[in-house]
């Protein structure tokens, strides 16, 4: 027989997953001086900073 799981564990897991909303993987193309190439940055910034993050150089 299956063990049941407990309340507190779906308690948890619940607010782990509402927080994991607020962040977002933001893929930046940034171009090198030299070559002129292309290359892509990654990075999980919070969702009221990717403005913010886009806008660096």
């Amino acid at each position: 027989m299956a063990k049941a799981a407990s309340k507190n564990a779906k308690i948890k897991d619940a607010k782990a997953a509402a927080e994991s909303k607020n962040w977002t993987k933001v893929i930046r193309a940034v171009r090198s001086p030299k070559t002129g190439a292309y290359t892509f940055k990654e990075a999980i910034v919070h969702k009221d900073k990717v403005k913010d993050y886009l806008a660096q150089k």
